[in-house]
């Protein structure tokens, strides 16, 4: 009887403990809330002690955001959180048996948006709230006309400093953070270029808030970018590894992304050739293929020569990880009509380039180098109706043909007709070789 009693006992005791596993496997406690600010959206970020069930919904009158999570708890305190600026006016929280629920009072109405990250090298379990203003309301699909050029407008450059907000990049010796580090050098380069007649900077982030990565070529096409740069610091688990490197789109990230636009009905409404480009939308497959690949081509062949100018620029103060310009397929560099850059300038791992990195004079060096070599590409091969090429028109009166050139472009490009440039250079046609010197005759 004592035999059976004690196996019985036993028996309840292994059940009782399986119980409490799965119970503290189930789990989870919010131990720290983030806050980041971004122009169009504000990101809450929950770290968690493990994976959770939640659901959120909204409450009118006052406005509010509910998050309830299942078999929670909360260590963090929601009262540290700055909420000076955003829709967020207050952060309360409560214990309603197992579930937790997390009440975000509201200034204004807003969109909300709920996702979980597993966890990475950084940072364990997440779960993520984002609030987007909520007077979107999708109006009707319009066609995209030609975007009229502005005679005299200023090369548009967009600079976009990578990763932000709950992405920090890389992060070397001294907690040295990558998306600070090119954040800095993305504003030396904006100020550099704002202050030069004929150019202008614009900012993918001006700030510490993540931008996806579609989303930051998505930004320079609406700014009608004439270049895109994207900053990086690289890491590598062996912190001998160093040099800064400059790339460019590959051929097979060119293909694949021909290949989406091309099977995208929302791409094909986009412009593309830059501004007075044309739309996809009412060609044919084999013409939209045609005007891709063209478009495309060109990008990537101006891609490479900023690319080589800014690797040159780059090795007369630093140490290049490769003697050329590298390709690879980054989704930043996918933009078919905008010429696109990444440079990484040193791997911040390293504890000689990080402590390089994180000083204001080298980001400043860093910043003229990839400066100089935007100047350098745009002197010989301004985009049209821009006040550079309408000086460069004024002052250069013969001008080299180059890849991609075509004789109308050559005389839009320098504020003469095509008769015109035909008669001073005894053209029977419009056929011109690249190497070929043509005159320009006064504007």
């Amino acid at each position: 009887m004592g035999a059976k009693l004690a196996h019985s006992l036993s028996k309840l005791l292994c059940l009782a403990i399986l119980g409490l596993i799965t119970v503290s496997a189930q789990a989870a406690d919010v131990n720290n809330i983030r806050l980041w600010l971004a122009p169009d959206h504000t990101r809450l970020v929950f770290d968690l002690s493990g994976p959770l069930e939640h659901k959120v919904f909204t409450l009118d009158n006052p406005d509010r955001i509910v998050l309830d999570v299942e078999r929670a708890s909360i260590s963090a305190d929601p009262k540290k959180l700055n909420l000076a600026k955003g829709p967020i006016q207050r952060v309360r929280s409560g214990q309603n048996g197992s579930t937790l629920r997390l009440v975000l009072d509201l200034r204004h109405k807003v969109r909300a948006k709920s996702f979980e990250l597993k966890p990475n090298d950084q940072y364990g379990h997440r779960l993520v709230l984002d609030l987007y203003e909520a007077n979107t309301t999708p109006s009707p699909k319009k066609t995209v006309k030609s975007v009229d050029p502005v005679a005299g407008r200023d090369v548009v450059v967009m600079i976009d400093a990578g990763h932000g907000g709950e992405d920090p990049g890389a992060i070397g010796p001294g907690r040295v953070r990558e998306k600070d580090v090119v954040l800095a050098i993305a504003r030396e380069l904006k100020r550099l270029l704002d202050k030069t007649p004929g150019y202008r900077g614009e900012m993918t982030r001006d700030g510490d808030y993540y931008i996806s990565l579609r989303g930051r070529t998505g930004m320079a096409r609406k700014r009608n970018a004439d270049l895109f740069v994207s900053i990086h610091a690289d890491a590598f688990k062996d912190p001998r590894a160093k040099g800064a490197s400059v790339w460019v789109l590959s051929p097979r990230g060119a293909s694949s992304e021909m290949g989406r636009w091309l099977a995208s009905k929302e791409n094909s409404a986009d412009l593309i050739g830059g501004v007075g480009g044309v739309s996809l939308e009412d060609k044919d497959d084999v013409l939209a293929g045609v005007l891709l690949d063209m478009s495309m081509t060109a990008s990537r062949e101006d891609s490479r020569v900023v690319a080589a100018g800014v690797h040159g620029n780059i090795k007369q103060f630093a140490r290049m990880h490769k003697a050329y310009v590298e390709q690879a397929g980054f989704a930043v560099l996918k933009s078919p009509d905008i010429p696109s850059i990444l440079v990484e300038t040193g791997f911040i791992s390293n504890p000689g380039e990080a402590s390089k990195l994180k000083t204001s004079s080298y980001q400043k060096r860093m910043a003229n180098a990839i400066y100089k070599g935007v100047l350098e590409h745009f002197s010989r091969k301004p985009p049209a109706m821009t006040l550079i090429a309408q000086n460069s028109a004024a002052q250069q009166r013969v001008y080299r043909v180059e890849r991609g050139d075509t004789l109308s472009v050559i005389a839009l490009r320098n504020g003469v007709s095509l008769t015109e440039l035909r008669r001073e250079n005894k053209l029977k046609n419009d056929k011109i070789k690249v190497g070929q010197v043509l005159r320009i005759p006064a504007s």
